[in-house]
């Protein structure tokens, strides 16, 4: 009995500590500042993509707002070009694009998305570099945590956090201004005359900015995002990827900085643990590829800078494959990336030219199927058809409407010329009649012209069937 006592009592341990490691409590990384190559290309990257997105809605483009997503109006204005739900296509287009130059830039060069440009990783940097400059060094502020809480560590996470919180509202309200035009959203709010939905989108997406990149941070990547669980389906063995070298690394250890390695049968490793101090998901990269590494190429950046002062070479940590890992041949043109780069280039192009000779202008022709044709007192065969026009311009227009296809065809409507205002939709009640003798057959091709008369370049043209009798 004692045995199996002592045996229950085991296995109850074990499954205790199974439990305890599953669900550790989260322990707060403190990322490390590196300096180098990758570090200035990320701070590049925060300060474009930045940039552009607290600049943007702040430039005229054409005496209006240069990007601006009017939802009340129905209208989305880009750079001069406006858009109208209609044009929904295009945003599928884009969609499309985006998911390819994604998948492009993945097979080709792994996790460059994530470690470079995310949104998550954009914002966390920022945040990051707040922290650095009030709190201290990583060793500051590991010191600082441990702490018990005083005066002075109330005001340095006060102060923190109350930056923190002013830049994140800021975020909010200029990710309003996408869709309030921002100058009105402005004195909105310095009047305090805020509407209710732009107050509650401003509150929640500045606390979503606070909340991820202020607190969740590295576990919006590991827990949170989905790409990083779907990322493998697009690597292969010549995708490039941050990687340790183990064969030159290992055996690992410390030593001096004049020791000979090979004399101590030692790796370059020198086991300094700074790979693993600088990364913002907490990972070590020796360990090798893992679904939590964002790429943002820190752990390279320290590594050679401690070969520099060993005096070693650079690329102990470096972008590789695995297959130059095992020297073997690396291809850059493979199946996979030919097939992303192709429908890449010809989607893209299909967007352009779309985009280039479109027409802001749509007809649509309805016919009544109620009845097949009536023959009027005259003698004629009559078609009644319901036209709806969207002028999609951002101007008015008054538009001319003809009809052809058939010998002596007759247009019967209230009106040839129509006026439409920008953005407006007209329904327009047609009749169309033919001489029988001008009918070859029963069913009949007939063109609906609309052409704008103060701008003729501005013109559509939609096919319909005119229905008679059988001859």
């Amino acid at each position: 009995m004692n045995g199996k006592t002592a045996d229950k009592q085991k296995a109850k341990s074990k499954a205790d500590a199974s439990s305890e490691e599953i669900y550790a409590k989260h322990k707060k990384i403190y990322p490390r500042q590196v300096s180098g190559l990758f570090a200035s290309l990320r701070v590049l990257g925060v300060l474009v993509l930045l940039g552009a997105y607290y600049l943007i809605p702040w430039l005229r483009w054409d005496g209006q707002q240069s990007v601006l997503f009017d939802l009340p109006a129905r209208k989305f204005h880009i750079f001069g070009l406006t858009f109208w739900p209609q044009d929904f296509f295009y945003l599928a287009l884009l969609l499309i694009i985006a998911a390819l130059v994604l998948f492009f830039v993945t097979a080709l060069a792994g996790r460059l998305w994530c470690g470079y440009a995310c949104p998550q990783t954009v914002w966390t940097e920022v945040f990051l570099w707040i922290e650095r400059r009030i709190e201290g060094s990583r060793n500051a502020q590991i010191k600082r945590d441990k702490s018990e809480m005083n005066s002075q560590k109330f005001r340095v996470k006060f102060l923190k956090h109350a930056i923190w919180l002013l830049f994140s509202l800021w975020t909010g309200f200029t990710f309003v201004g996408y869709f309030t035009p921002i100058t009105e959203l402005l004195q909105s709010f310095v009047n305090l005359s805020m509407g209710p939905w732009e107050t509650f989108w401003v509150i929640f997406y500045g606390l979503a900015t606070y909340g991820n990149a202020g607190f969740l941070r590295e576990q919006v990547c590991i827990y949170m995002c989905p790409y990083a669980r779907f990322q493998s389906a697009m690597f292969d063995r010549n995708t490039l990827i941050i990687s340790y070298d183990e064969s030159r690394g290992e055996p690992r250890g410390s030593r001096r900085k004049n020791t000979d390695p090979q004399a101590a049968g030692l790796g370059d490793c020198i086991d300094c643990t700074l790979c693993v101090q600088v990364c913002p998901t907490g990972i070590d990269i020796r360990d090798g590829l893992q679904y939590q590494c964002i790429g943002c190429a820190a752990c390279i950046d320290v590594c050679n800078d401690v070969m520099d002062k060993m005096g070693y070479e650079h690329g102990l940590i470096r972008y590789t494959t695995e297959n130059a890992l095992e020297g073997k041949p690396v291809s850059i043109f493979r199946p996979r990336v030919l097939v992303y780069g192709g429908l890449l280039l010809v989607i893209t192009f299909a967007l352009f030219y779309s985009m280039i000779t479109r027409t802001p202008l749509e007809l649509d022709v309805i016919r009544d199927r109620n009845a097949l044709y009536r023959e009027t007192s005259e003698g004629l065969v009559e078609n009644i058809y319901t036209l709806k026009l969207i002028n999609m311009d951002t101007r008015p227009h008054v538009f001319h409407l003809s009809v052809e296809g058939i010998e002596g065809m007759l247009i019967v409507t209230r009106k040839r010329d129509l006026q439409v205002k920008s953005g407006e939709v007209v329904e327009l009640p047609v009749r169309v009649q033919v001489d029988p003798v001008n009918l070859k057959r029963a069913s009949n091709e007939i063109q609906f012209h609309l052409q704008a008369t103060d701008e003729p370049e501005l013109q559509t043209v939609e096919t319909a069937r005119f229905i008679g009798p059988v001859s």
